[in-house]
């Protein structure tokens, strides 16, 4: 039975909808029966109509398909409401530095983490872990296999991102990081680490006087666009 017009677009709306990843042109195109031509014109037609400004949502296309974000205007309102749901969180400084390490290097692994801070990190490991801001991300394949680490589902809903490419620039991500974890409030005491054996990158740091802190960092991590800067102080995508 051939659907009209506005029956497509309620069809496409809702595959949309309920798909837990973006969904691609040829799976559209099956599900409705029809040529990708024809499904792709559709698509054009729906993301146009969410364009506009008294919609609060948008269809985007992100990873080879077609997903629901939020608006980049209503990132602020809807963080608010996102974090009213959940409990507060606490995270020591040493904590919050091994985060940002893996959020930035990730996969990483716990050898590479503690070459990085210079200090050795697997309590703080088990702390990101116990709070699902991290998950494990298989092995890597090298002598002894050392487990990989990745941020998990949890850190991107607690730090308002709707996928990796709205991390913002390192120097920025200590002021995020506060308003997501309640600014000052949510940084615990600091326990005390055991150091690591120190590293020739660590020692040319030291010898330098330049401090051993987040922003060593940013030299490796390019600055995002002022579109993802404003993406990253919003809100995960809307499922």
């Amino acid at each position: 039975m051939t659907m009209t017009p506005q029956e497509t677009q309620a069809a496409l709306e809702a595959i949309i909808y309920a798909a837990d990843e973006p969904a691609t042109l040829d799976q559209i195109a099956n599900a409705l029966g029809m040529e990708k031509t024809e499904a792709r014109a559709a698509l054009d037609l729906l993301v146009a109509a969410y364009s506009t400004d008294d919609r609060g949502i948008e269809v985007r296309r992100v990873a080879g398909g077609w997903k629901f974000y939020t608006k980049p205007q209503h990132h602020d309102a809807v963080r608010k409401f996102i974090k009213s749901l959940q409990p507060p969180l606490r995270l020591t400084m040493p904590a919050l530095e091994t985060l940002a390490v893996i959020a930035y290097k990730q996969p990483v692994t716990v050898p590479e983490i503690n070459e990085i801070r210079g200090v050795h990190v697997g309590g703080v490991i088990k702390t990101l872990l116990e709070k699902r801001l991290i998950t494990t991300a298989g092995r890597k394949e090298v002598i002894g296999r050392p487990i990989l680490y990745r941020t998990s589902k949890q850190f991107m809903m607690r730090f308002g991102l709707s996928d990796l490419d709205e991390l913002p620039s390192l120097k920025e991500f200590e002021q995020l990081a506060q308003a997501a974890l309640g600014s000052d409030s949510g940084i615990a005491p600091a326990e005390p680490e055991a150091a690591a054996p120190e590293s020739p990158e660590a020692r040319a740091i030291r010898e330098s006087g330049e401090t051993n802190d987040l922003a060593e960092l940013a030299d490796d991590v390019p600055e995002s666009s002022e579109q993802s800067r404003t993406a990253a102080a919003g809100t995960s995508e809307t499922s």
